[in-house]
């Protein structure tokens, strides 16, 4: 966009914001009766001109697509299997100062399958094509508003009209979030960490109640129930061995040792086997010992039995809730006091969230009551500034009104039209015709110069003549000072106005229509003018007209 955008003053005395995004270049082929045209297109106001049926509106078709618009295999140019549609756009905010950047997008229709889109040449989805270009396209005409029509870009306008600071606003709902957020990764409502909480304290306290002894605790109890279980028994083994071991005189196996002592005792060569012998029988000593302790010690203790079993009975429930063995089960105890622990701080994190949440709505609220104030102050400007556009427009009995409604800020937005007299007020989708709601599109914009950097508008001009076909012109061409205008007419009054004009032509050969488009010269456009003025492109009068209206067009840029 050339640097007299920032400087030049919008028609509503405001001054227009930084340049959007511009088509360059548009590329069509095989989409009707259009063969293959590539227009190369500039910044400011463009009329689209040529005869009814030439391929005008094609050329919007083709830019409906690249929006995400309906892809009807018809469209495909007879013959042929494929259609394509590619948009080269220049944004003026390059990233690292190095100039403009380009985005290029492209949709194929396909007769006999799916379309196809692409995004800087990548293969993309219908709605992230569409997504993109809704940021760089509005189109407007019948069948083709795409924005302005909804709530929030109803909104967005009057903000931008109004000037109204959200940051206040959106920074209190950005805390709220974050606070809201950061509350629920804590794990539940206070209730469910309370349930939490009571349910860690009662296992913590039933592993703890215990008071295990070790990992190996259980296995050291089996041992003594072993014990006490057959204590009679034992005792009866026990003293067998230490017969024996020790039995009537000469017949126990420490006698018959003693006797192999003795019998080796003083020789020399011997003296090896001799002192082997008196070790086995201090071995042996010990043996007995611990046998007589045996017999001597190990009563039945019915009492100690059964609180064994009892406290292996205990352990046992306690891997079966807990875990495998008694050392999963301590495991398990350690990793709930680590939960507890963390509860009781989440609930002191909780407590702080809340109080810190319920200042956040406090200012949420009163930002939002700042908000709805400036909206409904600015509303009834909008509206009136809007409506005087309206009545130089070809709708001298237009009525236009700015509903702002709903809780805090008031983000219900709501345009409303009257069209025509007699009308009542509805909502601008449902009140206007093609040429009429084009028009008010074109009026909101004159008024609020935000949105995408290319506006295209068809039958803007339809139904208007005269004054008004050169007030609607005037409109776009001061539109085109700081947007890219696109716009296809039949009017020459409103082509004139424009900065350049293309003009598509419809041609047969060899029994096949085909359409061409061309960016037409200073005497091009004279000729264009008159056909457009008297249906005689090579009548001196009408030719004489079109350099008055061209020599008449106010210099915008």
């Amino acid at each position: 966009m050339p640097s007299s955008a920032t400087s030049s003053i919008s028609p509503t005395g405001r001054t227009p914001g930084p340049p959007g995004a511009c088509l360059a270049e548009l590329h069509v082929h095989n989409l009707g009766v259009i063969d293959d045209v590539v227009v190369v297109l500039e910044p400011g106001m463009t009329a689209l001109t040529g005869e009814t049926g030439a391929g005008k509106t094609l050329l919007v078709d083709a830019l409906c697509l690249l929006l995400g618009g309906r892809a009807d295999p018809s469209m495909v140019r007879a013959g042929t299997e494929e259609a394509l549609v590619e948009g080269r756009f220049l944004r003026p905010d390059g990233e690292g100062g190095d100039g403009p950047s380009e985005i290029l997008l492209a949709r194929a229709v396909v007769r006999g399958g799916r379309s196809r889109a692409w995004i800087d040449g990548r293969m993309a989805s219908i709605g992230a094509l569409a997504e993109v270009a809704s940021g760089l396209i509005e189109l407007h005409g019948q069948h083709q508003h795409r924005t302005l029509v909804h709530t929030d870009a109803q909104r967005s306008a009057l903000d931008a009209f109004g000037a109204i600071d959200l940051s206040d606003l959106e920074q209190a709902r950005q805390r709220l979030k974050q606070l809201e957020e950061e509350s629920a990764a804590l794990g539940g409502d206070a209730r469910q960490r309370a349930r939490e909480a009571d349910l860690l304290d009662y296992q913590i306290s039933e592993i703890d109640g215990a008071a295990i002894e070790g990992v190996d605790e259980d296995g050291g109890l089996e041992v003594e129930e072993d014990r006490l279980a057959a204590a009679g028994a034992h005792r009866q083994a026990a003293a067998r061995a230490l017969d024996a071991l020790s039995g009537e005189e000469g017949t126990g196996a420490l006698d018959r040792l003693a006797d192999a002592a003795r019998a080796l005792a003083g020789r020399a060569p011997l003296a090896p086997l001799e002192s082997r012998v008196l070790s086995a029988m201090a071995d042996l000593g010990d043996l007995a010992g611990e046998l007589r302790s045996v017999v001597e010690t190990w009563d039945d203790d019915p009492v100690r039995l059964e609180e064994i079993r009892a406290r292996r009975q205990l352990l046992r429930e306690l891997g079966r809730k807990y875990g495998e063995d008694l050392a999963a089960v301590l495991a398990f105890a350690a990793d709930a006091r680590g939960r507890r622990e963390a509860i009781a701080r989440d609930d002191r994190r909780a407590r702080t969230l809340d109080a810190e949440a319920e200042e956040a709505r406090s200012d949420l609220a009163a930002a939002g009551r700042v908000v709805a104030d400036a909206r409904r102050e600015a509303a009834p400007r909008l509206a009136r500034e809007i409506e005087a556009t309206l009545r130089s427009l070809a709708m001298p009995s237009a009525r236009f009104a700015v509903e702002v409604d709903g809780p805090g800020p008031a983000d219900q937005v709501t345009f409303l039209l009257g069209a025509n007299a007699g009308e009542p007020l509805a909502p601008l989708a449902a009140s206007a015709s093609g040429g009429e709601l084009a028009r008010t599109m074109l009026a909101i914009r004159l008024a609020v110069a935000t949105g995408a950097g290319v506006m295209v508008f068809d039958e803007v001009d339809a139904g208007v003549g005269g004054a008004a076909a050169t007030a609607v012109g005037a409109a776009l061409a001061a539109l085109g000072s700081h947007v890219q205008v696109l716009v296809v007419t039949h009017l020459a009054a409103v082509a004139a106005q424009a900065d350049r004009q293309v003009g598509v032509r419809k041609s047969e050969h060899d029994g096949r229509t085909t359409s061409a488009v061309e960016v037409l010269g200073q005497e091009e456009r004279v000729v264009e003018l008159s056909r457009m003025l008297s249906g005689r492109p090579d009548s001196d009068s009408a030719r004489r007209h079109a350099r008055e209206l061209l020599a008449a067009r106010p210099r915008h840029r």
